[in-house]
C-alpha cells in the first residue's frame, strides 16, 4: 500500500513515467542532457555492449575481468532486477539512492521532458566521471546507431553479440534491417568485434565496411576469441558472450582479466536454486532468440512457468520452451504483459495472472527432486527471485 512519499528518497515515479512515448530516438537527446552536465562522458573511456541478447552477461564478465586488472570500472546496463541503481555501478557497487535523487532533483528543473534512457545514460556518465572511472562498460538499451549509448564520446571498442529479431517496430522487421542499425554504431579507428552469426553477422560486415571499419569475428581472428576454459555462466550462449568479452579485453590490452571474466555470475541467467529439495531455474529470455538458446541448454523440466510482454512475439518466444515442461502456468509480469488467459487457453495448462501467486502454484506442481523452469520476462525473473530470497514461496491457503 502506497503512504506519503518518502522525501528523503527518489522519486522514482517521476523518472519511471519518463517513458520513450512521444519522443524522437536516437542519440540527440542523450548527447544534449550530456553537453548540459559538462560532457562527462569524455572523462572516461567506454566500451559499447551492443546486441539482440547477452548484453548483460557480457558487460558482467567485462567488469569482472576490468575490476581484476586494477582499473576503476564503471557499468551502466538495463533493465534492473531489483532496485533502480542496479543500473549504475562503480567497482562493483550500486549507486547510493541519494545520488539519484540529486540528479532526479536536477532534471525536473533542468530536462523535464527527457526520455528515462536518456536522463539515466546521463546520470551514470556524471556519476563516472565524477568517481574517476577509467572504462566504463556500456550496454545499449535498443539498436545501435539509433541507440541513446550512440552518443557517447571516448568509446574505446564496441562489442556485438549477436543479432536476431527483436524490437522490429523500431529497428526493422527483417534480421538484415536490424544488423544494419546495430553495425551502425561502428566508429573509423575503433574496434568492433562481434560474435554474430548467419545473416546477422554479414549484414554487419556489409554496413561495418561500408563505414570504413573492420569487423573482428572468432573466423578473422580466431586466437583472439580463444577461450582457455569454459565460463561460470551455463549454457552454450555463454560461451559465445564469454568469447566476445575476451577477445575485447586482449583488444583493450586487458588480457590479464580473463580468467576473473570467466568467473563472473549474472543474476537471472539460467540462476540456480534450491528450494525444499525442489530446482528452480530462473532466465530472463524473453524473445525468441533467447528462448531457443535457454531451450539448448535446458534439456528438461518438469514446470514451466512463463510470463512475457505483449510486444513482444509472445508465440515464437514460448514455442522453444513448451516440449522442456509437462505442466504449465502461465502468469502476467506486469500491466502490459500477454494475457495468461489467452496462453493457457491456447497451450494448456494453469492462469495465475500475479507473478508471486503463480511461484507458489507452479512450486506445488514441481515433484520433490524436480525442476521448475522460470523464463519470459526479466521482470518476472526479479519478482520470482526477490521471492525465493524471501521466502514467500508457502502455497496460498
Amino acid at each position: 500500500m502506497r503512504g506519503v512519499p518518502d522525501a528523503s528518497l527518489p522519486d522514482y515515479d517521476w523518472l519511471f513515467s519518463r517513458t520513450r512515448a512521444g519522443r524522437g530516438r536516437g542519440p540527440q537527446g542523450a548527447r544534449a542532457l550530456l553537453d548540459s552536465l559538462g560532457t562527462p562522458d569524455g572523462k572516461f573511456q567506454s566500451i559499447r555492449v551492443i546486441g539482440t541478447n547477452g548484453k548483460g552477461s557480457t558487460c558482467a564478465m567485462l567488469e569482472a575481468g576490468l575490476l581484476a586488472t586494477g582499473v576503476r570500472v564503471g557499468r551502466f546496463t538495463s533493465p534492473h532486477l531489483h532496485e533502480y541503481e542496479e543500473r549504475i555501478r562503480v567497482n562493483g557497487v550500486n549507486l547510493d539512492p541519494s545520488r539519484t535523487a540529486h540528479f532526479i532533483g536536477w532534471a525536473k528543473e533542468h530536462a523535464p521532458d527527457a526520455a528515462f534512457f536518456d536522463l539515466t545514460l546521463a546520470l551514470a556518465s556524471q556519476v563516472f566521471a565524477e568517481e574517476g572511472v577509467d572504462i566504463a562498460v556500456m550496454e545499449a538499451g535498443v539498436g545501435g546507431v539509433s541507440d541513446a549509448t550512440q552518443a557517447l564520446r571516448n568509446v574505446v571498442a564496441v562489442s556485438l553479440t549477436n543479432v536476431d529479431l527483436d524490437h522490429m517496430g523500431v529497428l526493422g522487421h527483417t534480421v538484415q534491417d536490424i544488423a544494419t542499425d546495430k553495425a551502425g554504431a561502428a566508429l573509423p579507428g575503433v574496434p568492433f568485434l562481434t560474435t554474430a552469426t548467419g545473416e546477422g553477422l554479414s549484414a554487419v560486415q556489409r554496413e561495418a565496411q561500408r563505414r570504413g571499419v573492420t569487423v573482428l569475428t572468432p573466423a578473422t581472428h580466431p586466437t583472439l576469441f580463444q577461450l582457455p576454459y569454459l565460463p561460470s555462466l551455463t549454457g552454450p550462449h555463454q560461451q559465445s558472450n564469454a568469447a566476445l568479452a575476451a577477445a575485447t579485453l586482449r583488444t583493450l590490452g586487458y588480457a590479464s582479466g580473463i580468467e576473473a571474466a570467466l568467473g563472473a555470475t549474472h543474476p537471472a541467467r539460467l540462476e540456480r536454486f534450491e528450494i525444499g529439495g525442489k530446482t528452480v531455474l530462473i532466465d530472463g529470455a524473453h524473445n525468441p532468440h533467447a528462448a531457443r538458446a535457454l531451450a539448448a541448454a535446458v534439456p528438461q523440466a518438469d514446470v514451466l512457468l512463463f510470463g512475457n510482454l505483449a510486444r513482444k512475439d509472445t508465440a515464437a518466444t514460448l514455442a522453444p520452451l513448451l516440449a522442456l515442461a509437462g505442466q504449465y502456468v502461465f502468469t502476467a509480469p506486469g500491466d502490459l504483459a500477454t494475457p495468461p488467459a489467452d496462453l493457457a487457453t491456447t497451450h494448456g495448462g494453469l492462469c495465475v495472472p500475479r507473478p508471486d501467486d503463480a511461484l507458489k502454484t507452479a512450486l506445488m506442481l514441481t515433484p520433490a527432486g524436480g525442476t521448475l523452469l522460470v523464463t519470459g520476462s526479466l521482470y518476472l525473473a526479479g519478482t520470482v527471485r526477490a521471492a525465493l530470497q524471501h521466502g514467500l514461496t508457502t502455497p496460498p491457503a
